[in-house]
């Protein structure tokens, strides 16, 4: 029997840079979506069942958007990430609107997913080949495994000209393993690629080719538990600071990398990354998807 693997998409951000919900802007020459790319994507790799982690007041607005036109296609289920599921305990700023961050949100998946599953970003444009990766891999993942994988990119291929961009940045061993996450804000300033860690530290450049995480994350189910654990950490850490304090996932993964609790392999791609950090990206990210429909890699309607 063929093995249950699952997408995961993160889809809760507010899209502040943006100005608006950039998941539902068309890309596409037939009104596609980033996420409709992705999600074809990862049919066409052997993906069998997609969850959207969301606000819940985005319920409605996904179904009848994104929903209806994958539904056909592939199992699709909804989970909300709201600030009232934090551990017993503990409390945040009754004026906190922004979500707590990509950790807490992969933490609302508890109760519903029991399958290895790849996370990505509901606003990033991954390729083909990365869909392709992610399921080879994940079809070989034993369900409680400690074993990870990260779908990489060569940090030249992440940038956008229209300002700085997050990213994490990698250190690799020699045996093709994670071993460090810096997250930064990652710029080309003089023609050279400057990343200023977020913990205050020195900034630094790096060479084009320098391993990034774009969190094309793959994991077994066991994640879940290890989350619980490092989010009562997170709130003792930042117990001054939880009104803007974000629980990321190459945050927890470090540390569990660090800590020698699980291992995160490092599949790399030479794939180009399309994303719409800010409203100017719009024009480059259709262009580039239209070159790939005019080449055939894409239908002109994606599910035709």
């Amino acid at each position: 029997m063929k093995k249950n693997i699952t997408l995961v998409v993160l889809a809760a951000g507010m899209g502040s840079r943006f100005g608006g919900l950039k998941q539902i802007e068309p890309m596409g020459p037939n009104g596609e979506f980033i996420i409709d790319y992705s999600i074809y994507d990862a049919v066409k790799a052997g993906f069998n069942k997609v969850i959207f982690i969301i606000k819940k007041e985005n319920l409605e607005l996904f179904k009848e958007t994104i929903g209806k036109r994958v539904e056909p296609h592939i199992e699709v289920e909804y989970v909300f990430q709201s600030n009232e599921n934090i551990p017993t305990g503990y409390s945040l700023p009754s004026d906190r609107v922004k979500p707590l961050g990509t950790a807490h949100a992969l933490l609302c998946l508890k109760n519903h997913i029991n399958e290895p599953f790849a996370m990505i970003n509901a606003d990033d444009f991954y390729g083909r080949e990365s869909f392709e990766l992610a399921y080879e891999y994940l079809s070989n993942l034993d369900y409680n495994s400690n074993n990870y994988g990260m779908i990489s990119y060569e940090i030249a291929n992440t940038l956008t000209e229209n300002g700085s961009v997050k990213r994490g940045v990698c250190k690799v061993t020699a045996d093709g393993y994670l071993s460090d996450i810096t997250e930064s804000k990652v710029e080309k300033i003089d023609k050279e690629i400057v990343a200023t860690p977020l913990d205050g530290s020195d900034p630094f450049v790096v060479s084009s080719n320098t391993v990034t995480n774009m969190n094309f994350l793959l994991f077994s189910p066991t994640l879940i538990n290890y989350l619980e654990d490092l989010f009562a950490e997170f709130f003792e850490e930042n117990s001054d600071n939880l009104l803007t304090s974000e629980f990321l996932i190459p945050t927890a993964l470090d540390k569990l990398i660090k800590r020698k609790i699980v291992k995160v392999a490092v599949i790399k791609t030479k794939a180009y990354w399309y994303g719409v950090t800010y409203k100017e990206d719009t024009s480059y990210v259709k262009d580039s998807i239209k070159k790939l429909v005019d080449t055939g890699v894409y239908n002109y309607n994606l599910w035709d």
